[in-house]
């Protein structure tokens, strides 16, 4: 090969080279989009610090809460929810995981439609959210979910409705919905109901006071009320 064609050559692999790591560079994704980035500064934990010193009432539409109750599930939940910031990044804090959560649950928001209020990305949000729903059900199941078990306690629960709706030897006012769902794959029939749609079942028992006894969810669509009640007594 000719010392000219040698240089040619050199200088077309060095072009070729840098087209190749420039056209590398555009390809690589954005870890982070930059306003994600920005929590501390968007997010809405600082909108509900504002809220609770200007307009305290208002906090109970934003949170189905007052203040003190959010502090209070707050430190029943930290211990299981707190993550540790690492070298990369920084850790979403408690705070901003459970007013997350509790958002979620009072609008029904999608995980796409909340990052913007949350600035956390709908990924995090599909680990956090469930993660948080699983802490505060393991704090509070044990008292605020408590099924009787003995026979004073549900003598207790007949009592109340006697007393207060005049409504003898009733156990508990019972009621359920079928949650209408995708099929999901492979699933046949399985959660077919008889209202012709695929769904889960929502089935709860409360007392005399409005306060829930027993609450499930996620039973195929195929089973009855009738059913659920008698996988429960």
């Amino acid at each position: 090969m000719s010392p000219i064609l040698s240089k040619k050559a050199k200088v077309a692999l060095a072009v070729g080279t840098i087209i190749l790591l420039e056209s590398e560079k555009e390809k690589k994704r954005v870890w982070v989009k930059e306003w994600l980035q920005k929590r501390e500064q968007f997010t809405h934990l600082r909108l509900l610090k504002c809220i609770q010193s200007c307009e305290p009432l208002d906090v109970i539409n934003y949170l189905r809460m007052d203040y003190d109750a959010f502090q209070e599930l707050l430190m029943l939940v930290k211990p299981l929810i707190k993550k540790k910031n690492t070298l990369f990044r920084e850790a979403v804090s408690v705070e901003e995981r459970l007013l997350a959560t509790l958002r979620f649950l009072a609008t029904g928001r999608s995980y796409e439609d909340l990052k913007f209020s949350c600035i956390i990305s709908p990924q995090l949000l599909g680990r956090i959210i469930p993660e948080t729903c699983r802490a505060i059900y393991n704090c509070l199941r044990k008292k605020y979910l408590c099924f009787p078990s003995k026979e004073e306690e549900w003598l207790k629960v007949a009592e109340g409705f006697n007393n207060m709706w005049q409504f003898e030897n009733c156990l508990g006012a019972v009621d359920g919905k079928h949650i209408a769902s995708k099929q999901p794959p492979g699933s046949g029939s399985y959660y077919y109901n008889y209202k012709g749609f695929f769904s889960v079942v929502l089935f709860a028992i409360v007392n005399a006071n409005y306060e829930f006894t027993y609450v499930s969810c996620g039973t195929n669509g195929r089973i009855s009320l009738r059913k659920q009640i008698f996988t429960i007594y």
